[in-house]
């Protein structure tokens, strides 16, 4: 019966495969992502452990404040750290493969401007951690863990629901409506 319903499909049907400079090129684009974003969380945790010992923040950090801190620092260095080769990667990627132009290039200051908002809600991240930090003075270290790991891990849900359009900016959330009607 299956065998029936494929036999009047034509051939030209069939998705477009892709090459093998192709999946090459995507294996090592997933590959720096992934590193980047490695790397960026070490850098975000080794920053925010010299904001907890070395900076004028020391003292207002419990000893079991510390890692509600690390965990903001987790954060801040993955997104930065995963956003940064997407962003410049969507500075030198072309049209699709058909040409048709619906995935255009990144204009530097359209790039500059996504950076500048990945950088100010990592810091928020940041800043969000160091609050919960504060609980360390009395609560024991792993509900303040535990309290980091939510706050930090819902830490967008605040933003999401922000009117961003009486800031003048409505492209966020229709772009955000428009990509899930996409799916």
């Amino acid at each position: 019966m299956s065998a029936g319903s494929r036999a009047g499909r034509p051939e030209t049907a069939r998705k477009p495969q892709r090459s093998t400079a192709g999946n090459i090129a995507f294996a090592a684009g997933l590959i720096l992502v992934l590193a980047s974003t490695i790397l960026g969380a070490f850098a975000g945790v080794y920053l925010t452990l010299k904001l907890a010992d070395e900076s004028f923040l020391s003292p207002a950090i419990p000893e079991d404040g510390r890692i509600a801190l690390v965990i903001g620092g987790v954060g801040f260095g993955a997104m930065v750290g995963g956003f940064l080769p997407l962003t410049i990667l969507g500075l030198f990627g072309g049209t699709d493969e058909n040409g048709t132009g619906e995935k255009p290039r990144l204009r530097p200051i359209e790039a500059s401007r996504k950076m500048l908002g990945v950088l100010l809600f990592g810091i928020y991240l940041v800043v969000v951690s160091v609050v919960v930090a504060q609980l360390g003075w009395i609560l024991p270290e792993g509900l303040v863990v535990l309290a980091g790991v939510f706050a930090v891990g819902f830490g967008w849900v605040p933003l999401a629901l922000l009117p961003w359009e009486r800031f003048g900016l409505e492209g966020v959330r229709s772009r955000f409506a428009s990509s899930k009607k996409a799916n």
